[in-house]
């Protein structure tokens, strides 16, 4: 089985960037832009990036950045609203497939549904363009909502009309639209609840997130399958709000330290690691107690000292969790007739 990491756009070249080809500013089509400043349509980006479909170890299929370094989840990516985000998928195996997003805009041809004929027959490439949009205001005073937000993106064609054997395999990712002026984190990870796994693992080979103390840590979170879930983070708790983070003195929003992750959901926060707790290893799992107990849905956060040592009892914590009685330890997908070969 491969062990690569899932990996992430560089924020340098999606955000801080927003690299374009031939240096010229896009426009994001009438309908996002109307009613909104110019300043919005001078910061309107396009960014292009190829991204390959190919499969992992015998069972898996996953998204990369390259040739050879596809990982479950697919790349973290990230861009401003008022972007657009054009994707050139070369899908390398012998299943047809796509890419479907969620939260953003796209015309018919990038859908990344069959009922629209928007996928990739095996070997060959096509283009996906996504586009983002701020808040405006529309005819009669109401505003329209911007793009903004922690959403995913998945298969849509691999093994049926909805991609399920594509979503079982790891093909799925996540995908940030933040505003200008949103809090950047240190360090970030995706974790993605599909079926009875995590990152298409169970327990103890779930994945062990690892920061220092102090730092902003940021979480973006997917449902995916056909089982509800919840998302619990020991010791830990954020706003339930758009960023999980509260606007101000005046802001008495919910604050949560668990939330519902059903299949197609998402969600994002920022926290600060270890902040009045300290370092340890604290345990990140589904609430839903026999996901956890029965089907080993949970996994530990690792915040080390700042100086990036080990606390005093993680290690003992990290092998008793190691040492705890789980389902049967699996890196693969669960079997289904709709996976395809």
């Amino acid at each position: 089985m491969d062990k690569r990491a899932p990996t992430r756009v560089s924020r340098r070249s999606l955000i801080a960037g927003s690299v374009m080809a031939g240096g010229a500013i896009a426009a994001v089509g009438p309908a996002a832009m109307l009613n909104q400043p110019a300043a919005s349509a001078a910061r309107a980006r396009t960014r292009r990036l190829t991204m390959y479909a190919e499969r992992i170890g015998d069972n898996l299929i996953g998204y990369g950045l390259a040739p050879g370094q596809a990982t479950v989840p697919g790349p973290l990516l990230e861009i401003y609203e008022g972007d657009t985000l054009e994707i050139e998928l070369v899908n390398t195996t012998d299943q047809r497939l796509s890419i479907h997003p969620h939260g953003v805009n796209y015309d018919t041809n990038s859908d990344g549904a069959p009922l629209n004929g928007s996928f990739n027959e095996p070997g060959e490439t096509r283009v996906y363009t996504w586009r983002t949009q701020e808040q405006y205001r529309a005819s009669g005073g109401f505003y329209m909502p911007g793009s903004a937000g922690y959403w995913h993106y998945h298969d849509h064609a691999l093994g049926g009309e909805h991609g399920t054997g594509g979503i079982l395999r790891g093909l799925y990712g996540g995908l940030i639209v933040r505003r200008q002026g949103d809090l950047l984190p240190d360090r970030q990870f995706t974790v993605v609840f599909s079926e009875m796994t995590i990152n298409n693992k169970t327990a103890p080979n779930t994945p062990m997130f690892e920061c220092r103390h102090g730092e902003r840590v940021e979480f973006v979170c997917i449902g995916h399958g056909s089982q509800p879930h919840t998302f619990h983070l020991h010791a830990h708790r954020w706003a339930d709000t758009r960023t999980g983070m509260l606007r101000g003195d005046s802001d008495y929003s919910n604050v949560v330290d668990n939330k519902n992750l059903d299949p197609g959901s998402s969600f994002g926060f920022q926290v600060l690691a270890g902040e009045a707790v300290g370092p340890g290893a604290w345990m990140y799992h589904c609430h839903y107690q026999a996901h956890t107990d029965t089907n080993g849905m949970a996994g530990i956060f690792l915040v080390r000292n700042a100086d990036g040592s080990m606390p005093p009892g993680a290690q003992e914590a990290i092998d008793r969790f190691h040492g705890h009685t789980h389902a049967a330890a699996t890196t693969q997908a669960p079997t289904t007739g709709h996976g395809g070969h």
